[in-house]
């Protein structure tokens, strides 16, 4: 309950902002369950064309969502793109805002398309009116089907798209949006595809980046490492982690590049540790005081004894720019190598925002940049009893959007979709905390500073709820 009503205070705060006549009329009720429809791909039917509106699905939990009288008439063979004037010639007259919504509902990303598919109807039955239709199509993760089903919705009267999630489709959704003069939030996190009219849902890995290492300079830390594939991910980071250190006066020691799609990582951890060196130190040291005979130098060997390796890293802090399986491998390698977690610190981007981090136990006492999990809570929650199971981690991209559509559609004179409202300096608050869009399309979030713990996560610096305290 608390998530709706900041969510709905901070759009209201935009909505005043450009309703004309918002101080001489009482404001009209912003959010309500009577009715949101969702027109649904489907999947038999010919992928180029443009589809009917279907029975709204039910699902156990949740209140039927009870559709619009009005329809949308079908047409057949819409393959050809129509330029932007023929898109504006077929806007509907019926007086419902129309959203496209493009997921990828088959392909081998389709379990999250699914995932967030669910959490846009949640979004709905929270936040819309019976004016407003969700116009769902399948993008199957191709950028050619992407480009078609953005086709058909802005040929339906789409005033804004929602999607799609890879940033391939994305590129190719884009100038079709643009030439319709429709706006679309895509839920990408790739800042190469963001522009004055795609706004990127996505968590961005750079903003990430830049609060974990101000929060360790905060603490001290001065001397940092990077670890990160030889990619444009990864160069992404590296750069982003440049400039954080930079702005700092912090020091990057060491930066170790490789090959994305490497499986054996023993070598770059052995450089990376610098153990070698720091090996043949140790037996240097133990053959010096193996030849003394006196008191002082048989307690000096015997303190020798367990250790792997002589001296210290030139850094105390190490970033991490891998998830998944890819980042439990290092995390083995890192004490094989003596790159010891009680001397370093494992920093991690949002790759870490995931259950289960601290089964590795060199990330214990990592810590890594994300929204805080108490903000989502209730929508997990709620998720998994509707579906019967835990929703993916960026569903919540999907119900943020939908509810922010849902709200703006329903301002005095229209939906508010232009990118003024959009990139509004105040923001939004929704199941990630607060976030807005910037001019250029990418966004920015109030991130919390989590440590990984064996069993769980704790949040070590709380994230801002307003952007007049994000600092970083």
């Amino acid at each position: 309950m608390t998530y709706f009503l900041r969510s709905l205070l901070a759009v209201t705060v935009v909505l005043s902002a450009f309703s004309l006549t918002a101080c001489q009329t009482p404001r009209q009720p912003l959010f309500g369950n009577n009715g949101p429809t969702v027109t649904q791909p489907t999947a038999q039917r010919p992928p180029y064309t443009r589809l009917p509106r279907t029975q709204t699905s039910t699902h156990a939990g949740l209140p039927p969502l009870v559709g619009n009288p009005g329809t949308v008439a079908p047409q057949a063979q819409t393959q050809t793109v129509l330029p932007r004037a023929e898109y504006r010639r077929t806007m509907p007259t019926d007086g419902i805002t129309r959203v496209g919504l493009l997921l990828p509902l088959t392909g081998p990303n389709s379990g999250l398309g699914q995932d967030m598919l669910n959490a846009a109807q949640l979004a709905l039955f929270d936040f819309a009116g019976d004016s407003f239709e969700l116009v769902v199509q399948d993008t199957a993760g191709m950028p050619e089907q992407a480009a078609h089903a953005a086709d058909r919705v802005l040929q339906g009267g789409a005033s804004m798209i929602l999607g799609p999630l890879l940033s391939t489709s994305v590129e190719a959704v884009a100038p079709l949006a643009r030439d319709a003069g429709v706006n679309t939030i895509a839920f990408s996190n790739n800042r190469a595809v963001a522009s004055s009219n795609v706004f990127l849902m996505g968590f961005m890995p750079t903003e990430e980046v830049e609060r974990v290492i101000a929060y360790s300079a905060s603490r001290g830390v001065t001397d940092f490492a990077v670890l990160a594939p030889d990619n444009a991910y990864g160069q992404m980071i590296l750069a982003a982690a440049r400039r954080a250190v930079e702005a700092r006066g912090g020091y990057m020691a060491r930066v170790a590049l490789y090959d994305p799609y490497t499986e054996d990582f023993t070598q770059i951890i052995r450089d990376l540790g610098e153990y070698d060196v720091r090996r043949e130190a140790l037996l240097d040291q133990r053959r010096e005081l193996e030849g003394k005979d006196d008191e002082l130098s048989r307690q000096a060997l015997k303190r020798l004894e367990n250790l792997q390796t002589l001296g210290d890293l030139p850094y105390t802090a190490l970033l991490i720019a891998e998830g998944g399986k890819r980042l439990q491998t290092i995390a083995a390698h890192l004490p094989f190598y003596d790159i010891d977690p009680k001397k370093v610190r494992m920093l991690g981007t949002g790759q870490w925002d995931v259950a289960g981090i601290g089964s590795e136990p060199a990330l214990v006492g990592g810590w890594y940049a994300a929204p805080d999990p108490s903000a989502r809570a209730n929508f997990i929650e709620r998720f998994r009893q509707t579906y019967g199971r835990m929703p993916a981690r960026l569903a919540t991209l999907s119900y943020d959007a939908v509810a922010l559509a849902a709200v703006l559609a329903r301002a005095q004179g229209g939906p508010l979709y232009d990118a003024a409202t959009l990139t509004a300096e105040s923001g939004y608050v929704g199941r990630d905390g607060v976030f807005r869009f910037l001019p250029d399309g990418t966004n920015q979030r109030g991130l919390a500073v989590m440590e990984v713990r064996e069993r769980s996560t704790q949040v070590i610096a709380p994230a801002p709820d307003a952007f007049d305290q994000v600092t970083n």
